[in-house]
C-alpha cells in the first residue's frame, strides 16, 4: 500500500457531506512511487496529464434549483499529488446542496480547491449533457492486439522480462488492448482500462509480448498513474525509441474515470469516451 494511502478515506466508511467542503480532498504524493520506479521530480522521462471525468456534478442556483453536469479535470503528471479518487468524490457531492451564481464560479472553485492539493495548476472544463451526447464515441487508435494467440498462467505480477522486440527496420506505429486489469492497492477492488502504445524507434515491439506483458498486471495492485508509468518505463527501457506515448483510458468507478497520459513528446488530449466508459 502507498505510505499515505491509509489514512485517507478509501477503504473507510465515510459520512457523505452535501455542503461545500474543500477539506474533503486527499493528497497522495507521486513521490514515493517514482522512487519505486528509479526516477525524481527532478528526473521524470515524460510529460503528461492525469485526465478525470466526472459524471456526478451537481450544485445549486441561487433559486434553489438543481444543476447536473460533467467535469473534466486536467491535473499535470508531474504534480507533487495526485488527488486520493474517494476524496476527490466526497468533495464533489459536498457540491450537490451548494449555490453557485454562475458556472463559472463552479469552475473557479473547483480549480483553485484542486490546483491546492495537486501542487500545480489544475484545469477544469464543465459541459453540458448535451454537449457530451453530441460528442458520441471514440475508437482507441491503431492496431487493437486484443485477438493475439496467447497462452498465461501468471498474474501475479507485471513482468517486463515478457516483452521482446522483432527484427527488422525502424517503425513508427501504434497499438491498443482492452485487457488492461489491476487493483487498488487499499480496497483490492478491480480497476478495468484500455491502454494504448505509440512509438517511434529502430526496433518493432512484438505485439504478442506486449499483450502478456500488459495481462501480467491482472493481480498487481497500484493507483491507475503509476500502473501507466511502469508501462512506460519497461517500454522504454526495452525501445530505447525517439519518442514513446502510452495512455490508458479506465473505467468509471463511483462517477469518476482517471484516464493517465504519458509521453515524451508535448501533448494535446483528446478526452474522447470509449464504449466502457
Amino acid at each position: 500500500m502507498h505510505p499515505a494511502a491509509e489514512h485517507s478515506p478509501l477503504g473507510k466508511a465515510s459520512e457523505y457531506i452535501s455542503t461545500y467542503t474543500p477539506s474533503l480532498l486527499f493528497p497522495i504524493p507521486r513521490e514515493a512511487k517514482w522512487s519505486e520506479l528509479g526516477v525524481t521530480a527532478q528526473t521524470l522521462p515524460w510529460q503528461g496529464v492525469d485526465y478525470w471525468n466526472c459524471f456526478e456534478l451537481s450544485w445549486l442556483l441561487p433559486s434553489g434549483k438543481p444543476v447536473v453536469a460533467i467535469g473534466e479535470f486536467a491535473v499535470p503528471a508531474d504534480s507533487p499529488n495526485i488527488i486520493e479518487s474517494k476524496s476527490f468524490k466526497l468533495y464533489l457531492n459536498s457540491l450537490n446542496q451548494t449555490a453557485f451564481a454562475t458556472t463559472a464560479a463552479v469552475q473557479a472553485c473547483l480549480e483553485q480547491d484542486l490546483s491546492d492539493v495537486a501542487g500545480k495548476p489544475v484545469q477544469v472544463r464543465i459541459r453540458s449533457l448535451a454537449d457530451v451526447e453530441a460528442q458520441g464515441l471514440v475508437a482507441l487508435p491503431g492496431q487493437c492486439i486484443d485477438e493475439l494467440d496467447l497462452e498465461v498462467s501468471d498474474y501475479s505480477e507485471p513482468r517486463p522480462s515478457l516483452l521482446r522486440c522483432e527484427p527488422g527496420a525502424a517503425v513508427e506505429e501504434v497499438l491498443h488492448s482492452h485487457l488492461l486489469k489491476s487493483n487498488c492497492p487499499v480496497t483490492h477492488q478491480p480497476d478495468w482500462g484500455s491502454v494504448v502504445v505509440q512509438y517511434r524507434a529502430e526496433r518493432r515491439l512484438d505485439p504478442a509480448s506486449l499483450l502478456a506483458y500488459l495481462v501480467s498486471f491482472r493481480q498487481h495492485s497500484d493507483f491507475h498513474e503509476q500502473c501507466v508509468e511502469r508501462i512506460f518505463l519497461d517500454l522504454q527501457r526495452l525501445l530505447a525509441p525517439a519518442s514513446l506515448t502510452v495512455y490508458a483510458r479506465y473505467v468509471r468507478r463511483g462517477g469518476l474515470d482517471i484516464n493517465p497520459y504519458r509521453s515524451t513528446e508535448a501533448l494535446t488530449v483528446d478526452n474522447g469516451r470509449l464504449a466502457r466508459q
